[in-house]
């Protein structure tokens, strides 16, 4: 014989068609039915109130909330967002307190949510990240160690477009060598810049950017068409971390003198604003005395590099324990019988493979280390400073990671060597 199962409900419904009857009293009721007198006033008071749902469970949740922000107040708060869009829910704050002082008004972070409940509030966009740097900072004890480059901020000139300063300063003299007016911010003007840089005042040890384009890119490794080629000539590429803009603060530094000096009133065109920051180079490297300096100015302290463009760009050598692959055309190279995808940076160029230890592979362009290939996981993985990386300060040598492909004596090499085509 089967068990006899009841649940809450039955036992309601059989109890209310028992009250229906009238031949029960709520006492009688129940004794039978096994529960309270105020269950049973409880359950007719409900069905009384609801035939058809009245019967049901309840949620246990509060009917109301003393601490709920009052109607009004969502809407003064919306109302003000609509009145001012480019205001977030702490300025929103702000205005209605002066508004309306001594007024309750809730906590910001609750303004937030009520302005992202109306639809005020737009997720933010994820970017991908830029790969770390593989290397520490190179140090700056000398002229030419480290240079630093980004672009001053752009703005409107006079007769409406748009203006894109370049700008590079010796890190050690603060030497402003170059503050190039463009138009924008893409490769072939950039590397225009660079390439009279080196020619007028040689090759730095290492040049330090921030993730932006056309310093950097999303790439393994991060490296852009830009980096690459200071690669290539024995140029360490360094990039400050994201949101860290005092890792280059002697160049942000510069950079607010130079709005005050050479911006601010911005000229009418990208000519005439040339003009205006030549004579502010002149000025701030000959003129200007820096307290970093003793009050010398810059010019007194900077001087050309030893590593000047003579030749041609060497060839990239990798040493026998390396195994070399040509990136294909879609930026791709073969290995271990499959595609691994770097960057079409590379396009036609050696990569270098060496390995670390039992499960991955360090990938080389050059002497630059991109990252790793996990050959259990099947998958890349970024570089990390590893305790095997040495940094040379010697002027003439690039710098070169602690057993890099045999390509130092080369680079070592670059006074007799580099050129390119202009």
């Amino acid at each position: 014989m089967p068990w006899k199962v009841n649940c809450v409900m039955d036992l309601k419904i059989k109890l209310i068609t028992d009250w229906l009857t009238e031949n029960f009293n709520p006492m009688q009721l129940a004794r039978i039915h096994g529960v309270s007198r105020k269950t049973v006033y409880k359950w007719i008071k409900r069905y009384r109130k609801d035939p058809e749902n009245g019967l049901k469970d309840l949620s246990r949740a509060p009917q109301t909330n003393p601490n709920a922000v009052p109607e009004a107040t969502k809407k003064m708060i919306i109302a003000t967002k609509v009145n001012y869009p480019h205001l977030g829910p702490r300025k929103v704050i702000g205005v209605l307190r002066r508004q309306f002082p001594g007024q309750y008004l809730p906590a910001i972070s609750t303004a937030g949510e009520i302005l992202k409940d109306a639809g005020f509030v737009r997720p933010r966009r994820r970017r991908a990240k830029v790969a770390a740097n593989v290397l520490p900072f190179q140090s700056c004890e000398a002229p030419n160690s480290v240079w630093s480059a980004d672009y001053k901020g752009d703005f409107n000139l006079g007769d409406k477009t748009r203006c894109y300063p370049l700008t590079v300063t010796d890190n050690y003299s603060r030497y402003l060598l170059a503050c190039q007016a463009l138009r924008n911010t893409n490769y072939e003007n950039a590397k225009a810049v660079f390439e009279r840089l080196f020619y007028q005042y040689g090759l730095p040890e290492a040049i330090r950017t921030d993730n932006g384009s056309p310093f950097a890119s999303t790439a393994f490794g991060g490296l852009s068409r830009l980096s690459a080629w200071w690669v290539r000539l024995g140029i360490l590429p360094e990039r400050i971390e994201k949101g860290k803009p005092n890792q280059n603060g002697r160049h942000e530094r510069m950079h607010r003198s130079l709005k005050d000096g050479a911006i601010n009133p911005a000229r009418y065109s990208i000519n005439t604003q040339q003009v205006a920051f030549d004579q502010y180079v002149s000025e701030y490297n000959h003129i200007r005395p820096h307290e970093a300096l003793n009050d010398q100015v810059p010019a007194d302290v900077y001087g050309p590099s030893r590593r000047q463009v003579l030749g041609k760009i060497p060839v990239i050598y990798y040493g026998s324990d390396y195994e070399v692959r040509t990136v294909r055309h879609n930026g791709e190279i073969k290995w271990q019988g499959r595609l691994i995808y770097l960057s079409q940076v590379f396009i036609k160029e050696p990569i270098g493979l060496k390995q670390v230890d039992e499960n991955r592979w360090g990938i080389y362009y050059s002497f630059y280390l991109l990252g790793y290939w996990n050959q259990r996981k099947q998958k890349l993985e970024p570089a990390k400073y590893e305790s095997n990386v040495s940094v040379s300060n010697e002027p003439d040598v690039a710098v070169l990671p602690y057993g890099c492909p045999d390509v130092r004596t080369a680079v070592g090499e670059l006074d007799t060597f580099l050129t390119f085509k202009v």
